[in-house]
């Protein structure tokens, strides 16, 4: 599934290879071995298409300085066959290439045949990827860390999935542990006050509105029925009545957001199949968990980790520690993914090394598990942090940012940094109709392009259109941009950063509307016109494969 790029790239890499055995046959230099030759793309337009700095790579082995070495193999080219046009020396021994204006009219023709499947790679060979992503408690509302998650999440799954991985997303629900034990604490308090008993509040119990709603409905519904019942049955009633309505909520709100899940893998079912318990049992028959105080410790510390973890409290209750050793286990082992993925929040990021010394201690290499750091979002409003909802009053929920600011808006501003970047999301640019705001900037330009084919209203077949008529800057420019796509995909999966889609498809808008500018499509001369249309129908296809990864819509109309 070779890109023209790819296939650009690679007759570079072997004119280079091809040029390097020739100087050594006839004495130019000696090497053991050539190295893996790296092709980057210039700064600066003016050096070129790509270049190498290989001729620096070997000085040590050809024992001669990097432009005696460039020179030797600038050459020894062949450009007769292949992309190749023109080989120039710069600096201290970089070799720059420029390239025959054929190979991107093969761009065209590429992104034309492929369409919807245009930048995909076959780079992951089908290995089979879980991506688990937000995994918010199910004890109250999502925040605005959660909505970060689900547009990195399911843009990292996206860029995956069209680098040739299988990939299945899935959402941890933590509905067993400490968490649920605070909860239906929490709503046992508040379920007792509201029939009238004096009772108080846990210190560390949730204190949220949804708290009191739930038990203010579970009243209408039940009455004091549950006013006498030993507390343990009270609040099994409880948690069952308030988690399904917080995990629906769960639900409904990704739904609108645009995130749907493979598998939503509950806690519980491990404990129910005591996964816990045998993987606790096998960390202690291979000697890696130990019992102290009444408790069952995990060796952490012979994994390079400063201390030993708990696996079993002295009241019997396995950690969450516990449970996720299991839960990755499950993943890795027994539904026998090649590789795990986790998006995770900066607060988790000294859990990484233990949990990978947990499943290392199973047997399993922890390099199948990669976890992704995300840093904190700020909400800024005219300048000013912004940690209210203006309606409610209360803290912004995800579904109270999208119903603010969109879906669309809130998934693209999301991506805009990286991961392990900090953001700060405004919200008054997020919801301006101008070019200062990135979404609505990549989606005019959508949309624009649907605007002037609706006018045109001009069939273009590709096989009678001369694409060689397209020549001026402007439309060479937007093709090479439009040529980087399938690159981008493998670097932002490669790197786990879908950032790299996002300030890719900014770009590519950038330069569609400056050939706007340029470059008349409807013009006299019909083959030109024709030519032009293609290049605009191509430029449409890409921009949409990029919201289409971001999870946001194209709209024909603005």
């Amino acid at each position: 599934m070779n890109s023209t790029i790819e296939k650009v790239i690679e007759n570079v890499k072997s004119a280079i290879n091809e040029s390097i055995k020739k100087c050594i046959a006839e004495g130019e230099f000696t090497l053991e071995s050539i190295p893996t030759i790296i092709i980057e793309v210039p700064r600066e337009e003016s050096y070129g298409d790509f270049s190498t700095n290989i001729a620096m790579q070997i000085t040590k082995q050809a024992r001669k300085s990097p432009k005696l070495i460039g020179e030797a193999i600038m050459n020894n080219i062949n450009t007769e066959e292949g992309y190749i046009q023109s080989v120039e020396l710069a600096g201290p021994g970089f070799i720059n290439f420029r390239l025959k204006k054929s190979w991107i009219y093969e761009v065209l023709e590429e992104i034309y045949d492929k369409r919807d499947h245009y930048g995909n790679s076959d780079i992951g060979k089908g290995k089979k990827v879980n991506v688990e992503y937000i995994s918010a408690n199910p004890t109250g509302p999502m925040h605005m860390g959660n909505a970060r998650g689900g547009s990195i999440g399911d843009a990292i799954a996206a860029v995956l999935h069209r680098a040739g991985y299988e990939v299945s997303k899935e959402f941890y629900i933590n509905d067993a542990g400490n968490q649920i034990e605070k909860f239906g604490q929490s709503l046992e308090a508040r379920y007792l006050q509201i029939i009238g008993e004096d009772v108080g509040f846990p210190e560390d119990g949730y204190q949220g509105n949804d708290i009191i709603e739930h038990m203010k409905n579970f009243v209408d519904i039940h009455g004091d029925k549950y006013k006498k019942v030993d507390s343990e049955e009270r609040k099994k009633a409880l948690v069952d009545y308030a988690l399904k309505l917080n995990i629906q909520k769960i639900k409904d709100d990704l739904a609108e957001y645009g995130v749907k899940y493979d598998t939503w893998f509950y806690e519980s079912t491990l404990h129910e199949a005591n996964s816990v318990g045998n993987i606790i049992k096998e960390l202690q028959d291979k000697g890696h968990a130990y019992k102290k105080d009444g408790a069952i410790w995990f060796k952490t510390s012979n994994f390079g980790c400063e201390k030993d973890d708990v696996l079993v409290r002295n009241n019997g209750i396995p950690t969450y520690f516990a449970a996720d050793i299991a839960y990755h286990a499950n993943k890795l082992r027994t539904r026998e993914f090649d590789w795990s993925i986790n998006v995770w929040g900066a607060d988790h990021h000294g859990h990484i090394a233990r949990l990978k010394a947990g499943i290392e201690a199973l047997g399993i290499n922890p390099d199948r598990l990669t976890v992704v750091i995300m840093q904190l979002v700020r909400l800024t409003r005219k300048g000013e942090i912004e940690r209210m909802s203006k309606r409610k009053g209360t803290a912004i929920s995800l579904s109270d940012l999208i119903e603010e600011v969109g879906r669309d808006a809130a998934r693209f501003f999301f991506n805009l940094r990286s991961p392990d970047s900090h953001l700060d999301f405004d919200l008054d640019l997020a919801v301006e109709e101008s070019n200062d705001n990135p979404v609505f900037y990549v989606q005019y330009a959508y949309a624009r392009i649907c605007s002037i084919l609706r006018q045109l209203d001009i069939e273009a077949s590709f096989s009678q259109v001369s694409l060689a008529l397209l020549k001026e800057k402007e439309e060479i420019t937007l093709i090479r941009k439009l040529a980087d796509l399938p690159q981008e995909i493998i670097k932002a999966g490669e790197k786990l950063d879908p950032s790299k889609i996002t300030k890719y498809v900014l770009d590519l808008s950038s330069d569609f509307h400056s050939f706007y500018n340029a470059c008349r499509v409807k013009v006299e001369d019909e083959e030109l016109m024709k030519a032009r249309i293609i290049l605009i129908q191509c430029t449409r296809q890409v921009i949409k494969n990029c919201l289409d990864i971001l999870g946001v819509n194209a709209p024909e109309k603005m």
